[in-house]
């Protein structure tokens, strides 16, 4: 008994300083991948591209809020409400971020060893029919744990971790992105919808008033004072105003069903749109200096976000031409005997130290690939922020070509309906024949229809310049409550 307790006791000894061993040497390794050799080094915003303010538009630094709300319309503020909440575009965003929540906790699992639990059982037994023949039978239980971890020497797996969070966060921005021209579709849709309503109860008056026209042709006709070529003139505006009510009818129920399907409904269903007239858009907003957009804009984030993916991608490329270290422990637990199973047991702890040497220019080829990925992420990014800038300016000049637009068609209008009273009184006095009436109502007319679709322009070119601006409306985007699909939890580069 002395003697078992002096080999238990000497056994515990060696197997305390093995784990003193192993332990320092795991403290050995993971000092060493500790450091990251070929991490990037952080990218300054390409501000050198853009100008210092711009064309049009205060220097003011100012993000739109919620803007539809300006408006002061609640049934535009219920519909972009419910696109935000239900529409297809959106929550196929949602679960795209997602997926790219799981492939980051895909890409960062390897920095953690894996688990293995395996268990058996088997029965064997042999029998013979020839006298004497051997008969066997016995039972075989066996009960196992494997792990591997491969040591992170040069920073492979956490450059390749960054990456997929950057890539986390530039998908989050697409997100944003896609609920801004959301918002910005809907609501010129609803302009477009109120535009065309207001054209067609124009024609309808427009039609009326053309068949009064036609009844005083056609009564001078019947007293001599007209010819019948007055009354045909006078029918054929009334015709060219009734083709026109379709086709006004027709682009109505195509933008009912456009905003339908932005809503999540079927094309056809009801639309609470009761306004009669197009709000009157007030003096242009507060538009910042252009450096504001790499903040402000959700698409600028995104694609500066993709470019640091891709130097993290590059690291990863040249820490992989490495050797890498892997470590393996088994334990296992046998016996024919279930009851006697911890009583027989192996332990193994190995480490495999791999080095590339020949592979055909493989990894070096993927170095090369990756920072052409840059370089195509670079070229992109500053394709991107230009655009952001063109965007804003674009909407500057068209809203302020279409204020000076609409101010001319609205003096010009009044100049036309005086026109036509003067035309109109020198018919009925015989001073002159229908052809002049008939220049004047055309030209009337006309004025009153393209002025409605110009302020129609105006507001779009409104709603265009607010989504150019960009804002930060977006982060307030409530994912519980209905705007992305249940998914992958939330993954950030806190998570260890």
């Amino acid at each position: 008994m002395p003697q078992a307790l002096y080999r238990m006791s000497k056994g515990s000894k060696v197997w305390t300083t093995r784990a003193a061993e192993v332990l320092a040497w795991f403290c050995c390794l993971f000092a060493l991948a500790a450091c990251q050799p070929f991490r990037p080094d952080p990218r300054a915003p390409e501000s050198g591209l853009l100008p210092e303010r711009y064309t049009l538009g205060e220097a003011v630094a100012a993000l739109p809020g919620r803007w539809w709300e300006s408006f002061e319309d609640p049934e535009l503020n219920a519909l972009v409400e419910g696109a935000l909440a239900a529409n297809p575009t959106l929550r196929q965003a949602w679960a795209r971020l997602d997926q790219a929540r799981a492939v980051a906790v895909q890409a960062g699992s390897s920095l953690y060893p894996d688990l293995t639990v395996s268990a058996g059982a088997g029965y064997s037994h042999a029998h013979g029919e020839r006298s004497g023949a051997l008969r066997t039978s016995g039972d075989d239980y066996s009960l196992g744990a494997m792990s591997r971890y491969e040591v992170d020497l040069w920073g492979k797996i956490r450059s390749e971790r960054e990456a997929a969070l950057l890539q986390v966060d530039a998908t989050r921005e697409d997100v944003h992105a896609a609920a801004m021209t959301l918002a910005a579709e809907v609501t010129r849709l609803w302009a477009a919808v109120i535009a065309q309503r207001m054209q067609r109860e124009l024609l309808d008056e427009q039609l009326r008033i053309n068949r009064i026209y036609l009844e005083l042709v056609n009564l001078r006709f019947r007293m001599a004072l007209g010819s019948a070529l007055d009354v045909y003139q006078q029918q054929q505006i009334i015709d060219r105003v009734r083709a026109e009510i379709p086709l006004v009818e027709e682009q109505e129920r195509l933008s009912l069903n456009q905003l339908a399907v932005l809503l999540g409904k079927a094309p056809g269903a009801a639309m609470e749109i009761g306004r009669k007239g197009l709000p009157a858009p007030s003096s242009v907003p507060a538009t910042g200096l252009p450096a504001d957009l790499l903040a402000a804009r959700p698409d600028v984030r995104a694609s500066m976000l993709r470019l640091e993916a891709s130097d993290w991608q590059v690291a990863a490329a040249r820490a992989d031409r490495l050797p890498n270290l892997t470590l393996r422990a088994d334990f296992t637990f046998g016996s024919d005997d279930l009851n006697r199973l911890f009583d027989q047991w192996l332990f193994s702890l190995a480490a495999d130290l791999a080095a590339p040497i020949l592979d055909g220019r493989r990894r070096a080829a993927e170095v090369d690939r990756t920072r052409a990925v840059v370089e195509e992420a670079l070229a992109r990014h500053r394709e991107v922020v230009l655009t952001a800038v063109r965007e804003v300016e674009d909407a500057l000049v068209t809203e302020a070509a279409l204020r000076e637009h609409i101010g001319a068609v609205e003096k010009q209008l009044v100049t036309a309906e005086r026109a036509l009273r003067e035309a109109q009184e020198r018919y009925r006095k015989g001073l002159s024949d229908y052809l002049p009436v008939l220049t004047q109502i055309l030209s009337t007319q006309e004025l009153e229809l393209n002025l409605i679709r110009r302020r129609s322009e105006l507001l779009t070119a409104r709603v265009n310049l607010y989504r150019a601006l960009g804002g930060g409306w977006t982060t307030d985007l409530d994912p519980d409550e209905g705007l992305r699909t249940q998914g992958a939890g939330k993954v950030d580069r806190h998570e260890s």
